[in-house]
């Protein structure tokens, strides 16, 4: 029984750590704001398209994470910088958006971008998938990695499906004022993506000069 304590305990950290960086309330609250104006049936494929990329990318770093980012000389701060950019550019949208419907295009670019990258795996998110996959000290930790990474995306999945019944309750003049105060936050985020990554790229540029 106490060989199995490290190993449930491994997967308590890997679910609990993937979710506060994912944060699915956050990214629920930004699909609703994104897709007010679309049908049912778009809203639907967002998601569904949103969460397969998602998935897909986080596995496939969990895998080969470590591997990529030494064969191609990438960095995580490159990552966080990257993904602050983004959501920059996505504050702003959500500050002055110039039309309430989207086409089915626009809709398919909404996925990918900002609710797949960088909100449910972005740079923050796969740093925490590769890390806790380099720290895995056997198969069964190895596994909850992947089990971790599932159940986030699945809980992402239907916040973002039931999104209408989270904000059901909540009154039109309150509906105008979310997609500011969301842009307020995202704003932020992104900052905070930026600083983070210059603050760790910092001492690689100095040490290069």
């Amino acid at each position: 029984m106490s060989s199995i304590v490290p190993d449930l305990e491994f997967l308590l950290v890997a679910v609990t750590s993937i979710l506060a960086i994912m944060n699915p309330l956050s990214t629920t609250a930004i699909y609703s704001v994104l897709t007010e104006g679309a049908t049912p049936e778009s809203r639907k494929q967002v998601v569904v398209t949103a969460m397969k990329i998602s998935l897909s990318v986080l596995l496939f770093f969990a895998l080969t994470g470590q591997l990529i980012f030494r064969i191609l000389g990438l960095t995580i701060p490159a990552f966080k910088i990257a993904g602050g950019v983004l959501l920059v550019l996505v504050a702003f949208g959500m500050l002055y958006p110039r039309k309430v419907e989207y086409a089915a295009a626009e809709l398919e670019n909404i996925a990918i971008v900002p609710l797949a990258f960088p909100l449910t795996c972005g740079a923050g998110t796969i740093t925490t998938v590769i890390l806790l996959a380099s720290e895995s000290g056997n198969i069964i930790q190895t596994v909850s990695v992947f089990v971790a990474i599932i159940l986030a995306v699945a809980i992402s999945y239907y916040a973002m499906t039931y999104s209408h019944f989270i904000f059901r309750y909540i009154g039109e003049e309150e509906l105008k004022v979310i997609p500011k105060l969301m842009a307020v936050f995202v704003l932020a985020i992104a900052i905070q993506f930026v600083i983070n990554g210059l603050a760790e790229a910092l001492p690689q540029i100095v040490s290069e000069i």
